[in-house]
């Protein structure tokens, strides 16, 4: 993860015909400036989420049934903003609900309400996110699907905003907004409530906040080496550098990636991988500025406060979301420690804790244990091609969908829009010949995300054969998108102009092929968008829409 001394080198390289580059000061070389307008900076991605927004807001209600896992973490949403924790439902409760019926939990008398506790295997934030729909809408298709819809639309202008800064291109960042909006996963999966989407969503704001925080750990290094009196190579430079303060975006990525871990374990793998990446980035700031000893003032200077961010403010974020099983006795597994030993009340936080990571060991040998075959299960070297994409609800109807049609389907397909995978593979490979041609920082950051979505199911899948689908890749996604962006902008090149003053061929060739590009990718969607949204339409034009008849049936 080294950093070159020119990062944005790849789209500030001069064109055939200039005298060559021109001197930069430390300052541009070490924090390129933002081009463009501040203001387009902020509503050109916003009107890309609007228009992401609208997709996923439209018909948000429809199906009206409950589709696939909806059926568990729905029911666990509403048990927590009722009772604090979750507890067991009765049979034929997910009917019982689309009938209008929201009391589905099992009685239990004062003697054995540990039976009524529900047994579940994830953190409980992704679920009290999905419950906020639900207090606020009620318990529907709407209702649980309301969080998911919220936080897939956000994404969209984080992953805009962060490309923008990446970039440095308004335009490039709005592009990458638009392929996320146009993502057949994430467009099904920001209108299901299933977790996935929200771990996808803080390790997405984890990242970025590590970008903004790159970007201010450098123009404080700047801003104090301009007012150094002498040169780096004169003896009162500092071999360390500054102290660069309390950093704020680096302690917000933390609690984002306690968040992510709080929906979905798997976040952990980005939890260190970016704790890595950011002082490694540390390191390359230092190097850059030209201090004599770059690596003993990240140590001593920067690495502190990684831990603290990257330690001491997960853990303690991730306790607090499962405030709701310390505080609530009918919490599965909440007495654990009492039932096994004497218990002393006394110690009531210590027998508390004793019981949380007894229930986290159970969780940990669940998951490691789960072979189950399932249809739709895939392994993760299928992912990247989408060879085995997710039925999400399927419904076939006769004689609804126009005259002279007799068979009719209703479907939702969790597949990935095939023109942005697949093009997002081509551009991973890409990144991965610039990165090690350049140490170009970007590239080496969006391949270690993207890496830490994928590589870690390989194990599980080879040790475990745990059972695996399609969307547990959406994580991935973000990353895929980015790929996608940095190689848009090689494409296009630079900004400047020849001596002549003529914009360049390649440049107006490049812009054409990512402006095509984006098109393919809006056509791919709007071709798969029935099958997307559970639109009714004729079998023949629904089987038509499959792209692979033996992986996608």
């Amino acid at each position: 993860m080294a950093v070159t001394d020119s990062p944005y080198q790849a789209y500030e390289s001069p064109e055939s015909g200039d005298s060559g580059p021109p001197a930069r000061s430390v300052r541009d070389r070490v924090l390129p400036p933002m081009r463009g307008s501040v203001l387009w900076g902020w509503i050109g991605p916003l009107l890309v989420m609007v228009f992401g927004g609208v997709l996923r807001f439209l018909n948000l209600g429809h199906p009206k049934a409950v589709v696939f896992d909806e059926t568990y973490y729905m029911k666990d949403a509403f048990s927590l903003i009722t009772h604090g924790v979750e507890k067991v439902t009765v049979k034929d409760a997910d009917k019982a609900i689309m009938a209008g019926n929201t009391d589905v939990w099992q009685a239990c008398t004062p003697a054995d309400l540990d039976k009524c506790a529900s047994y579940v295997v994830h953190p409980p934030l992704g679920k009290w996110m999905i419950g906020v729909g639900e207090w606020l809408f009620g318990l529907n298709p709407f209702g649980w699907r309301f969080a998911a819809a919220v936080i897939g639309t956000l994404s969209i202008l984080v992953i805009a905003r962060v490309a923008r800064r990446m970039t440095r291109s308004t335009l490039l960042g709005c592009f990458a907004g638009l392929l996320l909006a146009l993502d057949g996963l994430h467009y099904v999966l920001s209108r299901t409530a299933l977790l996935d989407i929200f771990l996808m969503f803080w390790v997405l704001a984890a990242f970025a906040c590590l970008v903004v925080d790159r970007d201010q750990a450098r123009e404080k290094l700047v801003s104090w080496y301009e007012r150094s009196p002498v040169s780096p190579i004169g003896t009162s430079m500092s071999t360390l550098g500054p102290s660069l303060g309390i950093r704020w975006w680096r302690i917000g990525a933390g609690v984002c990636l306690a968040f992510a871990m709080s929906v979905k374990w798997s976040g952990l793998a980005f939890a260190v991988a970016f704790a890595i990446m950011s002082v490694l980035w540390d390191f390359g700031a230092r190097r850059a500025v030209g201090l004599r000893r770059p690596y003993v003032g990240a140590l001593n200077k920067d690495v502190p406060q990684g831990v603290v961010a990257f330690g001491v403010v997960p853990f303690v974020t991730y306790m607090a979301t499962w405030t709701g099983w310390f505080v609530n006795a009918t919490g599965y597994g909440r007495n654990w420690d009492q039932a096994t030993s004497a218990g002393n009340p006394l110690f009531f936080v210590f027998d508390s804790m004793r019981s949380w990571v007894h229930y986290q060991w159970q969780v940990f040998t669940f998951h490691s244990g789960l072979e189950t075959s399932h249809p739709y299960m895939s392994e993760p070297w299928q992912w990247p091609l989408l060879l085995r994409p997710v039925a999400f609800y399927y419904e076939g109807r006769q004689n609804v969908c126009g005259p002279g049609v007799k068979d009719c389907s209703e479907a939702v397909l969790g597949v990935g829009t095939p023109v942005i995978w697949f093009g997002a593979v081509a551009a991973l490979v890409a990144l991965i010949a610039w990165y090690f041609s350049s140490r170009d920082w970007r590239a080496g950051a969006v391949l270690l995300a993207y890496a830490m979505g994928w590589l870690p199911w390989f194990y599980f899948a080879i040790a475990d054969n745990r059972t695996m689908f399609l969307f547990y890749a959406i994580p991935m996604v973000p990353f895929m998108v980015l790929a996608i962006t940095l190689c848009a902008g090689l494409l296009i090149g630079t900004s400047r102009p020849t001596i002549k003053g003529v914009v360049p061929l390649r440049r107006t060739a490049g812009a054409a092929a990512v402006g095509a590009f984006a098109l393919l990718a809006l056509i791919n969607f709007w071709w798969l968008h029935p099958v997307l949204s559970a639109e009714v339409l004729p079998y023949l034009d629904w089987k038509a829409r499959m792209l692979f008849e033996k992986g996608w049936i």
